[in-house]
């Protein structure tokens, strides 16, 4: 058997869904072989999926995104580097029911980004998701060297809302490292980063912007792409409208202007990670995370997991919190079954607070529909 699911976001990590479904398993077949692989879309938890498949955690103390100093971790194997820039500019490092719209940064994500330079990283696989900033990367960018100035030749404000007093930019003290580095943007979503499915449209209102903010954002964020145009040429025009570019508050647009390839998050991690040889000696794969649903098929990781054991022929079954997809739509994403906790436990409140325990009898459920 081989797990390779994602978290149960606000219940159970990767590695915990992993240790609680190998748990139930061997419940009914004791002697189970299990081999687990704990997998991220480049949201949060990329760089806790890349530890647990042998990468080294490092630390270090960046830039939140309000500015104050917090510890974020990267992953280093030989010379690759798994940055997440959830780990410094992500929702859950803002203060409990804080949001910041208009002056979030991604600062600290550059940081990491210095950091891996620093590690002697010479691929950088750069997962973005969760963010709880719309500042297009500007603040990535600034950390790495670039000056963003207004008409008075001082530094604009942090945050998206700052780049409408933007005047001027200046990439030319750029880290020089950055050009001989393969930087790969993995991201779970193709957003452009302005318009009606942009950045702050589409996303805004998940990291509390209002609809004013939400239009205060799109048109600083059109008017950055405009006087980038105007300073680095007609690339960041091209860049701007490029799939992925909306990616995290805008932050792909910053890794594209950077050269960066856009890839799928979880075909990425799947590369990284190892999972072609792990799938050779599975028999079973079980994947999940805690929502399937219609975003799920839209390059989540159950979907990308799926999709990646049929091409080898490969049975897989999904473990979910909650299903929302019918069983066609399983199908042809390549899931034989979903196994939901509210199948084992109704109340969804309960599901939540006690997801371990009730996946582990979701587990016992697959072992005995597959095992015996």
């Amino acid at each position: 058997m081989l797990i390779a699911a994602d978290k149960f976001k606000g219940s159970l990590t990767a590695v915990q869904v992993a240790e609680r479904v190998t748990a139930g398993l061997r419940r009914v077949v004791p002697d189970l072989e299990v081999a687990a692989m704990p997998v991220a879309d480049g949201g949060d938890g990329t760089v806790d999926a890349a530890v647990a498949a042998g990468f080294e955690r490092r630390e270090i103390r960046v830039a939140g995104p309000l500015g104050d100093e917090i510890t974020a971790a990267f992953a280093v194997r030989g010379d690759t580097a798994v940055v997440e820039m959830a780990e410094a500019s992500g929702l859950q490092r803002l203060p409990k029911g804080v949001f910041a719209p208009l002056t979030s940064s991604t600062y600290g994500s550059g940081e990491l980004l210095r950091a891996a330079l620093d590690a002697g990283a010479r691929t950088i696989v750069f997962g973005v998701g969760g963010s709880a900033t719309t500042d297009g990367g500007a603040g990535m960018l600034s950390a790495l060297g670039a000056r963003f100035l207004d008409a008075d030749g001082e530094p604009v404000p942090p945050g998206g809302g700052g780049l409408s007093d933007l005047a001027s930019a200046d990439f030319s003290g750029l880290d020089p490292r950055l050009a001989s580095v393969a930087l790969v943007l993995a991201s779970d979503v193709d957003n452009p980063l302005t318009g009606p499915k942009g950045a702050a449209a589409v996303y805004g209102p998940q990291k509390g912007a209002a609809p004013d903010d939400v239009d205060a954002l799109d048109a600083a964020l059109g008017h950055y792409a405009k006087i980038l145009e105007e300073s680095i040429g007609t690339r960041a025009a091209e860049y701007a409208v490029a799939p992925g570019a909306g990616a995290a508050g805008g932050i792909g647009y910053g890794a594209l202007l950077l050269g960066a390839r856009f890839r799928p998050g979880i075909e990425v991690m799947l590369d990284v990670l190892g999972f072609a040889s792990a799938l050779e000696g599975a028999t079973l794969v079980i994947t999940g995370e805690g929502s399937l649903d219609e975003q799920t098929l839209h390059g989540k990781a159950p979907a990308g997991v799926a999709a990646a054991a049929r091409a080898e022929g490969k049975e897989v079954v999904a473990v979910c919190g909650r299903l929302a997809l019918p069983p066609q739509a399983l199908g042809h994403a390549g899931i034989r079954r979903a196994y939901p906790l509210t199948a084992v436990e109704p109340d969804v409140v309960k599901c939540i607070a006690d997801a371990g325990p009730i996946l582990e009898r979701v587990a016992e459920n697959i072992a005995r529909d597959f095992l015996v």
